[in-house]
């Protein structure tokens, strides 16, 4: 676990992609973003080395990280990259495959009430599992108060696709993304919550202004369906829009602004195909009747993960960005944004060859990625001519 070490790369570091990585054209525009020109080094300073597949990262107020690692455990990084024992009251997770302990987050009165929010695998009878989301209050080394705000149901055998990330609207909702568990089907099916966006009060009910509250043979906590494995959820600070991103198939991982009651397609429309090579069985083509066409879509899978907003910050660079991990990408995916028009596309930290899991966007500009492997770091960019004092 080294601290601080720092990193410097070169101008070439931003841009390396050939013509098959090309982002594809993309729905809201009609035109292929360029790409965005090369702004010069980017300084990356390593926080904490040592963790374990890790996750999710939430910054906290007072300085300092929490780290969700996927084998179940969650550590809190002091200011000083140092990682803490394991916190004690983490919920039992399913840590097969894909699961395990997932998105960490802080509840919007954290200040007040010290919650976090944790999405995660959780195990069911026999072999089953689904994905569920707990509060609990961060106390010292410990949680506390723990309460399941979400199940997802039914429970299913397999160990793919639970997603998870967990957004907040600023009114008082809570939205989980989560996956179709692989059981493509279930995405198009309204009675279970497989391949649903779902949207919740803080304290677990549903809003009577849920599209499907009033549906009977519905999930009323549903808010749009059709979607295959959603690992990256944001809104975006300048609109409140929610922006959403999963992966596709082979080829076909897209970016949504998912509206309330849509069916955004899954398995029924892609824009991929099934690792095998051959055709998704239940899929008619790119576009049906009734189905939303993604906001954004990658004819190659970065294998998109988490994702953050960099705005309000006129002086950065980076400013008015969409930062998305890539994990079979092996990059930090920048897309600059022109109100919701995404016309320029970057790859960073192509040179680490690593799986960026997590990225999040400090109060003051400041970019931190987590890395997916075995030693797993946390790191603090830093964009190019940005001037702020460390």
């Amino acid at each position: 676990m080294t601290p601080m070490s720092t990193l410097a790369f070169a101008a070439g570091l931003s841009l390396a992609l050939n013509a098959c990585a090309q982002p594809a054209p993309s729905p809201a525009t009609g035109t292929t973003p360029a790409p965005a020109a090369g702004s010069g080094a980017l300084r990356v300073e390593t926080v904490a080395t040592g963790l374990e597949h890790p996750w999710s990262v939430a910054l906290l107020p007072e300085g300092g990280f929490l780290v969700s690692e996927r084998p179940g455990r969650l550590r809190r990084i002091g200011a000083d990259g140092q990682v803490s024992a394991p916190i004690a009251g983490v919920p039992e997770v399913f840590a097969q495959g894909q699961g395990g302990l997932l998105d960490v987050v802080l509840d919007p009165g954290y200040a007040g009430n010290r919650r976090i929010w944790l999405s995660y695998a959780e195990p069911g009878d026999g072999d089953t599992a689904g994905t569920a989301v707990a509060t609990a209050t961060l106390a010292g080394d410990a949680l506390t108060d723990l309460v399941v705000r979400y199940r997802q149901l039914p429970k299913l055998e397999g160990s793919a696709h639970f997603g998870s990330r967990i957004a907040f609207d600023g009114a008082g909702h809570v939205f989980i993304s989560q996956g179709e568990r692989n059981r493509r089907a279930m995405a198009q099916d309204l009675d279970v919550l497989q391949g649903k966006l779902v949207r919740l009060h803080l304290d677990g009910s549903v809003p009577a202004d849920n599209p499907f509250a009033n549906a009977s043979g519905v999930r009323r906590l549903v808010w749009s369906y059709g979607h295959r494995n959603m690992q990256g959820l944001a809104v975006d600070p300048r609109t409140g829009s929610l922006w959403q991103s999963e992966h596709g198939p082979r080829g076909g991982d897209e970016i949504n602004l998912p509206q309330p009651g849509r069916n955004y397609g899954w398995p029924v429309i892609t824009h991929g195909i099934n690792y095998s090579g051959f055709d998704i069985p239940e899929a008619v083509g790119t576009a049906a009747p009734g189905m939303e066409q993604p906001h954004h879509v990658w004819a190659k899978s970065p294998a998109l993960s988490g994702m953050a907003f960099l705005t309000g910050h006129p002086g950065n660079p980076w400013n008015d960005s969409l930062l998305l991990g890539a994990l079979a990408g092996q990059s930090l995916i920048r897309l600059q944004l022109d109100g919701n028009r995404i016309v320029a596309e970057e790859r960073l930290l192509t040179d680490l060859r690593a799986r960026i899991r997590d990225v999040r966007v400090g109060a003051d500009g400041t970019v931190y990625v987590l890395t997916d492997a075995g030693n797993g770091q946390l790191l603090r960019l830093l964009p190019p001519d940005a001037r702020r004092p460390r």
